[in-house]
């Protein structure tokens, strides 16, 4: 249920979009009429509007996310905070520019947020963020933990990589899919692959 959660605006934009790409005249007329004060120059071209409306339905569905955690007196994570900061920032240069180039950086950036705060963690505070999260689960030896630390480090670090190059080589509806089924699809193969390999270190049931 909490995987549901946290993908909430993700699949939320897919959907938005995709609905622009088969309306295209509806969308335009829904971001001209709600969005255009927050547009430099008030129009936009009829492509442009299913990622202008994708976008600002992501940042609304991330706010109410929040919103829906601290009214039930949740905690909200740190990472989520970070995903809201990036999300409001790209998106509304994305809305005011009328350009997708900055939304299509925010996984990027959101990826690298990631690694960076994994690695720094484990170099600069001596505390492995992977083991706080998963030592519950399995008892490793610690050289492995650093290890398994690290390699979380570089898969975030070649899906922010990987982002850019399919934006920026791709059209914009293929960053879409890619964004949504590739995205979680190399984040599923992966987490697979490290249970696969970790599996003799999983604490039975009592």
């Amino acid at each position: 249920m909490k995987f549901l959660f946290d993908l909430f605006p993700v699949i939320l934009f897919f959907i938005v979009f995709k609905w622009g790409e088969g309306n295209v005249a509806a969308a335009q007329s829904l971001v001209t009429d709600t969005m255009s004060g927050l547009m430099s120059g008030g129009s936009i071209l009829p492509s442009q509007a299913p990622i202008l409306l994708a976008t600002a339905v992501t940042i609304i569905a991330t706010l109410a996310q929040i919103g829906y955690l601290l009214a039930r007196r949740k905690k909200v994570d740190g990472m989520l905070w970070v995903s809201l900061l990036i999300i409001t920032f790209l998106g509304s240069a994305t809305i005011y520019f009328h350009d997708d180039t900055f939304i299509k950086w925010k996984p990027t950036v959101l990826y690298w947020c990631f690694a960076a705060a994994l690695l720094g963690s484990q170099l600069i505070l001596k505390k492995n963020l992977i083991r706080v999260m998963m030592e519950k689960q399995m008892v490793l030896p610690e050289p492995i933990w650093a290890r398994l630390n690290l390699v979380w480090v570089a898969f975030f670090a070649v899906m922010g990589g990987l982002n850019l190059y399919v934006a920026f080589h791709f059209s914009t509806a293929d960053w879409v899919n890619f964004k949504l089924f590739g995205g979680i699809g190399l984040m599923f193969i992966f987490i697979v692959a490290q249970t696969l390999m970790l599996s003799k270190y999983i604490k039975e049931a009592e």
